[in-house]
C-alpha cells in the first residue's frame, strides 16, 4: 500500500507535467493574426501627377483611418519625373505598410525611362479609383474647328503645328506622339514644366494645342481663351456630350486617359490587398465623394485587383511600343 504522503506526491508531479504539456501545446498553435492595420501606413504620392494625386491621397487616407483608427500619412515624393517615390514602393516590405497612390506616370515614366521598377512585376494593384479624358484644346486663332481639321493642316505644313505638354516623357507628351503616329502627321513636341505653363502658350498662339485636362482646361474654354475640338476617351464624356472623341473624328483606335490608382508592393497579401480594395470601394461609393469628382468631371472607378491588374499591364505594353515605333528618346 502506498502511503498518503506518496500519493500526494505523485499526483502533483502528474498535475505539473500535464500543465507543462498543455503549455507546450498552446506554445505550438499559431497565435491568430492581428487585423491590418496595426500600425501607421505611408502612402507615398510621386508629384508628377499633380495636386490631384495628392489630394485623392490625402481623402482615401482619411476614409482609411476613420475606418480602422490608424494614421495613414501621405509622403510627397518629387524627383525623376515622379520615379523617386514609386521607386521606394517598389523596394519596401510588402507588409501592407508602404502604399503607392500614382497616376499613369508609374507607367509612362517605365515606358519611356531606364527606371529601376517594372509597373507590372514590382507591384499589385488594388484597385484604379478615378478616371477622366483629356480635351484636345488649341489656340483659339488657329484655323482649325475639328480633329479633322487638324490633321488636314498638320499634313498641308508637315513640322509647323506644334503641340504642348508637361513635360518630356509626360502622358500629355505621348498622348501627343501617339496623335501623329496613328493621323499620319508630322508636328514638334514643346515640353513645358506643366499644363500650368502650356495652357498660355496655346493661348497666346505660341503653340498650336496641347491635351489638357478638365478640371483646369474648361474655366479658360469657357471664358473663349482655349478652343476645345474633341476628347481623348473612346466614348463621349458625359460632362462634354457635344463634343466628339478623337476616335470617331478620324483617328481610329484613339485613347488616352487620365487615371489614379492604388498599389501596394508586389507580394502583398491577398487578404490585405483586398482589404484595400474593399474599403476604397466603399469610400468611392460616398455621395459626397462622387459630387467632388463631378465637378471635376471626373469619374469613380474602384474596380477590383483582378481588373486594374491587367490594365496595368496593356497600358504598359501600350507606351512602351509606341516609344519603340517612333524612336522616342529623351
Amino acid at each position: 500500500m502506498i502511503p498518503p504522503t506518496c500519493c500526494r506526491t505523485l499526483l502533483r508531479a502528474c498535475g505539473a507535467l500535464a500543465a507543462l504539456a498543455l503549455a507546450n501545446f498552446w506554445a505550438a498553435v499559431p497565435a491568430p493574426a492581428q487585423p491590418y492595420p496595426v500600425r501607421p501606413v505611408r502612402i507615398v504620392v510621386p508629384l508628377s501627377g499633380g495636386g490631384g494625386v495628392v489630394r485623392l491621397a490625402r481623402l482615401f487616407g482619411q476614409h482609411y483611418y476613420a475606418q480602422w483608427g490608424q494614421p495613414f500619412i501621405v509622403d510627397n515624393r518629387p524627383g525623376a519625373g515622379g520615379s523617386i517615390g514609386i521607386e521606394i514602393v517598389a523596394r519596401a516590405p510588402p507588409d501592407g505598410y508602404t502604399l503607392l497612390v500614382s497616376s499613369s506616370t508609374l507607367v509612362t515614366n517605365a515606358a519611356v525611362r531606364e527606371s529601376r521598377y517594372d509597373p507590372v512585376r514590382d507591384f499589385q494593384a488594388v484597385s484604379r479609383l478615378t478616371a477622366n479624358p483629356y480635351i484636345v484644346v488649341t489656340a483659339p486663332g488657329l484655323p482649325v474647328a475639328s480633329v479633322r481639321d487638324l490633321i488636314a493642316l498638320a499634313k498641308a505644313k508637315p513640322g509647323a503645328l506644334t503641340f504642348a505638354s508637361a513635360g518630356a516623357g509626360s502622358v500629355l507628351h505621348l498622348g501627343g506622339e501617339l496623335f501623329c503616329a496613328l493621323s499620319g502627321t508630322q508636328m514638334t513636341h514643346v515640353p513645358y514644366k506643366g499644363v500650368a505653363e502650356g495652357y498660355p502658350a496655346v493661348a497666346s498662339g505660341q503653340i498650336s494645342w496641347i491635351l489638357g485636362s478638365p478640371i483646369s482646361a474648361l474655366p479658360l474654354i469657357k471664358a473663349g481663351r482655349l478652343k476645345a475640338i474633341a476628347v481623348t476617351s473612346l466614348t463621349r464624356s458625359k460632362w462634354l456630350p457635344d463634343l466628339p472623341t478623337v476616335a470617331e473624328s478620324g483617328v481610329p483606335g484613339y485613347e488616352v486617359n487620365a487615371w489614379f490608382g492604388l498599389f501596394a508592393p508586389a507580394g502583398t497579401l491577398p487578404a490585405v490587398v483586398e482589404r484595400l480594395y474593399a474599403e476604397a470601394a466603399r469610400a468611392l461609393r460616398d455621395p459626397e465623394v462622387v459630387r467632388r469628382m463631378e465637378v471635376e468631371a471626373t469619374e469613380v472607378i474602384g474596380n477590383t485587383p483582378r481588373e486594374f491588374a491587367p490594365e496595368v499591364r496593356r497600358e504598359f505594353d501600350k507606351w512602351r511600343t509606341l516609344v519603340r515605333q517612333v524612336g522616342l528618346k529623351l
